[in-house]
């Protein structure tokens, strides 16, 4: 049955799930920068973030965000982690007589407490149907109709239920998975872990090194996340492995581009600038640090990327670092 969703955020990650959504359903796609919504309203295009795919004719552009989300089935958030909150902030101002289904495709922690984006929301909305969708998928492959394989995790079956038809049809297929919180640590660690081989290939470490990071990151990321309450088949999956493995190794993740800068000699600051948008593994990277620290896990991976960023030290150093800790069993 077609519905109507709207879509909030307007980067390529939410242009390209709303030009998806629209091959089966109605959609309004929402973004802050009302001269951003006026040049896409004008010539039917993200310019800026997918050039190469027009709107559909059921993609209505919104300015008002209130006028956005009102008659709705579902609210897709696809905003940075650092504006969650003030998505959440708006949700509240608006007063709605009933909140529809909330689907997250943000990808990182809440940067104030190191906590779950879930858990924000549920503070605000306690009895809202939350769900968050992650899982390997660039932004131009899926607006271009490429198959993708994702997932959409919440807490209940009966959650996962009203969303995933919105999502399963045309080339992507998606997977139902109750482990909500594995599947957050797993979207916002493998950000982290693609600066790291992004940083090893800038500095020409060679293809050894990648899969030793990849490998490991992957390690370090399921003993965080079991100890925060996920488990281990998350992270063996599509949300946890395939994300990771792709946003690694493919230089159209931002992640990895901005890691390799990084190795090549840049800034941050430069390195910021060459990539032009968010780069998520850096937003969250304290926060992954931190809780490390709180709760006394290792995570070597994690840490020399925050020292590089936070830290001062020269990305060099920081990876000879890794290859010098103490020898143990796997």
């Amino acid at each position: 049955m077609k519905q109507t969703i709207a879509v909030i955020g307007a980067g390529s990650w939410g242009t390209a799930l709303a030009i998806h959504l629209a091959a089966k359903h109605s959609v309004n796609l929402w973004s802050h920068n009302a001269d951003h919504v006026a040049d896409m309203a004008n010539i039917r295009l993200n310019e800026r973030f997918l050039p190469e795919t027009p709107f559909p004719d059921n993609i209505t552009l919104f300015a008002d965000f209130k006028a956005a989300i009102t008659n709705v089935d579902a609210i897709l958030i696809v905003v940075p982690s650092t504006a969650f909150d003030e998505i959440i902030q708006k949700l509240k101002a608006c007063h709605l007589p009933h909140l529809p289904p909330i689907i997250s495709a943000t990808k990182g922690l809440d940067h104030h407490t190191n906590g779950f984006l879930s858990d924000s929301f549920y503070d605000a909305f306690p009895n809202a149907h939350f769900t968050v969708l992650s899982g390997p998928s660039f932004a131009t492959e899926v607006a271009k109709g490429y198959p993708t394989a994702i997932t959409i995790a919440g807490n209940q079956e009966a959650e996962l239920t009203e969303v995933i038809p919105l999502f399963h049809h045309e080339h992507m297929r998606v997977y139902g998975n109750l482990d909500i919180k594995g599947v957050q640590l797993a979207g916002a660690y493998k950000n982290v872990i693609a600066i790291a081989t992004g940083i090893s290939d800038g500095l020409g470490f060679g293809a050894n090194a990648r899969a030793a990071l990849i490998t490991r990151g992957l390690a370090e990321m399921t003993r965080l996340g079991l100890a925060l309450g996920g488990t281990t088949n998350t992270f063996q999956g599509l949300a946890g492995l395939g994300d990771l493995v792709l946003t690694a190794t493919d230089n159209q993740s931002r992640n990895r581009r901005f890691g390799l800068y990084l190795g090549q000699g840049m800034k941050s600051s430069e390195a910021f600038e060459k990539v032009g948008q968010v780069v998520e593994g850096a937003n969250i990277v304290k926060n992954i640090y931190e809780l490390g620290e709180e709760m006394g896990i290792e995570l070597p991976i994690a840490q020399q990327v925050y020292k590089i960023l936070h830290k001062n030290v020269l990305p060099n150093a920081s990876l000879y670092q890794l290859l010098s800790r103490e020898q143990k069993t796997e």
